[in-house]
């Protein structure tokens, strides 16, 4: 089961003025819906980030400016510091914590400059949005072992492999084609493929397929 955090809610005051600052940044705008007077809801994207953020009117019932240190990791903490001044960001000086990543608990928990061995992890950046939410950078250039998902890859494709693709996802389409009613027989193929380029078996596949098309499309058993 995939479960990816996608959404983080910014509280704000004034959404123009926090759409500006956002767009300043080099976030992708993915919408700015207005239903009404009373609701606005706008998404931002961070360069190359699958989790989003969204802000607007009538979204959030906190208070704007309480997001405190959410983190965006970079790769090299100098270059990303530089960009975000060059785009009119007021961003500190790069910092660690005395006593290790996140540490507020003991007395200066911040000590200027960069981790003194240079690890990932260790070397941070911060800056606030107009409202005063809070943001730190944190420089991550290697990630510890067991700090990310072993994705499934696809497969290099030519054309003898894609035949026998093909063969073997018209064989387990015959399945589903002898029990369900009448459908076009590509929109079970689609799902079917996708999920064996991305590293599962056949029957996990045509289990997705199966799916895809009772869920999506109300393709029933007969």
């Amino acid at each position: 089961m995939d479960m990816k955090l996608e959404i983080l809610f910014i509280p704000v005051s004034d959404v123009d003025r926090a759409k500006r600052f956002y767009e300043k940044l080099g976030f992708r705008l993915d919408i700015d819906y207005v239903a009404n007077g009373d609701f606005r809801v706008i998404q931002f994207t961070p360069p190359n980030s699958e989790a989003s953020i969204i802000f607007g009117k009538g979204v959030t019932s906190a208070q704007p400016g309480s997001v405190d240190r959410s983190v965006f990791a970079v790769n090299d903490i100098d270059v990303a510091r530089d960009d975000l001044i060059a785009r009119g960001v007021n961003v500190s000086e790069v910092f660690h914590y005395a006593g290790g990543p996140f540490n507020n608990a003991v007395e200066n928990p911040r000590v200027g400059g960069r981790d003194p061995e240079g690890r990932s992890y260790y070397s941070f950046a911060s800056f606030e949005d107009p409202d005063g939410n809070g943001w730190l950078l944190q420089e991550i250039k290697t990630r510890l072992p067991g700090r990310e998902w072993n994705l499934k890859r696809p497969q290099d494709m030519n054309v003898t492999i894609l035949a026998e693709l093909l063969r073997e996802t018209a064989e387990h389409h015959g399945n589903f084609e002898k029990t369900h009613a009448e459908h076009q027989w590509w929109d079970w193929y689609a799902p079917y493929l996708s999920a064996r380029q991305s590293g599962s078996n056949p029957e996990e596949a045509a289990a997705a397929a199966d799916r895809y098309m009772e869920e999506s499309l109300h393709v029933l058993p007969r």
